[in-house]
């Protein structure tokens, strides 16, 4: 495939995953994921690094590679959008801020599965301590979009993987 590492951006799962079944992609990515590429998927693309997706479309797979099972749209509609500040201690310094839109939660990981973050406080009526972030190998996945901040430290960590400094 020619690449140091994928980002799989937010958006919409089930489209991501027509859009790479259509253009032939499917199967070179996830072939690629299998093969050690590493793999940044934030939100959306969390859904599309997970093993297992909960409330998911049978005919929409995600590529997978992190064992783990997430829950689509668990903080809820469009609406329900918020931001939190997220301890990241991968990152260090002050607490990332974290936007969330629409956004899935982990609700179980499996072996080898690092969480990197949790929601710290209740939001919205939800439990404190969702997943937020985890890593497994050369894949990093985020339900919330480190994009729409000014902050770049989850992308400079994801560098460091490709890499293979952490």
């Amino acid at each position: 495939m020619g690449l140091d590492g994928l980002l799989i951006p937010g958006g919409e799962s089930t489209t991501i995953s027509l859009l790479a079944s259509k253009q032939k992609l499917f199967e070179p990515i996830t072939t690629a994921i299998a093969q050690g590429l590493a793999v940044y998927g934030s939100c959306a693309g969390m859904i599309m690094l997970a093993d297992r997706v909960l409330d998911g479309r049978v005919d929409r797979p995600s590529f997978g590679g992190i064992d783990i099972d997430v829950r689509r749209n668990a903080f809820g509609r469009q609406v329900d959008s918020f931001e939190a500040k997220l301890e990241l201690p991968v990152l260090g310094g002050e607490p990332f801020p974290a936007v969330f839109i629409r956004a899935p939660w982990v609700e179980r990981i499996g072996g080898g599965v690092e969480i990197i973050a949790r929601l710290a406080r209740q939001n919205d009526g939800d439990p404190a301590g969702r997943i937020v972030a985890v890593r497994q190998g050369r894949l990093l996945a985020t339900s919330f979009h480190p994009e729409l901040t000014g902050d770049r430290r989850i992308h400079e960590y994801f560098l460091r993987i490709v890499r293979g400094e952490v």
